[in-house]
């Protein structure tokens, strides 16, 4: 389902879904101490400092929730949230594609973000940041082909659309989705959104209540 085909019943319940109390499960250092696989989970990846953790404290509507900084790496872990019904899990993944960080941090991180995308039954998707400013790099490239080869469905989320003209946002998406003919395991769409102005939240709420609909129980 597109932004496009979203339906007014998908938005509210976008809605519904992000009114409730997000909370902090557990951040998971190492695949063995992960919450059970039991509910859909939703995995949220981009490259250091492209505004992910931004973004979802936007998203669930809870300012620091997510701890954001201007410092590469500052999200170490696979940092589990959920609300009090505990529906399914928001994933907030380490950054990738910088180099300040010690080398052998990097690797560490890089190796459980594999592990995690190549083995997590219950992952549904997997939203890839791509800052609006730069569009598609090196490293988001490589995820899209570690993504393609795991067969794990991804979607490409635009951050810091304000930052842009509108007219340049519009041909970095054009380009983008034409970019991810050519990705197997791509989505075909495209969301753009600003966690300052609050684009596209609502788009991306009401995909993720759609999504959790198709993966629930007895679907």
């Amino acid at each position: 389902m597109t932004v496009a085909d979203l339906t007014d019943e998908d938005l509210a319940a976008g809605e519904v879904l992000f009114a409730k109390e997000w909370r902090f499960v557990l951040g998971a250092p190492k695949l063995e101490i992960l919450p059970p696989a039991d509910r859909p989970e939703i995995a949220f990846a981009g490259r250091s400092n492209v505004g992910k953790s931004t973004l979802l404290n936007a998203l669930m509507n809870h300012h620091g929730l997510a701890r954001t900084s201007n410092t590469p790496g500052r999200t170490q872990e696979l940092n589990y949230f959920r609300t009090s019904e505990a529906l399914l899990y928001l994933v907030d993944m380490p950054g990738y594609g910088f180099a300040e960080a010690p080398k052998e941090n990097v690797k560490a991180w890089n190796k459980l973000l594999r592990q995690y995308l190549a083995g997590r039954p219950t992952l549904a998707r997997v939203f890839l940041m791509v800052d609006s400013r730069h569009g598609l790099k090196t490293p988001d490239r490589e995820i899209m082909e570690m993504l393609n080869t795991a067969a794990v469905t991804y979607q490409i989320v635009l951050t810091k659309a304000d930052k842009i003209k509108p007219t340049e946002l519009d041909k970095l998406a054009h380009a983008t989705l034409k970019a991810l003919e050519k990705e197997p395991a791509a989505f075909p769409d495209v969301i753009a959104t600003s966690s300052e102005e609050k684009t596209g939240i609502a788009e991306l709420r009401g995909t993720i209540a759609a999504l959790l609909k198709e993966h629930s129980p007895g679907r």
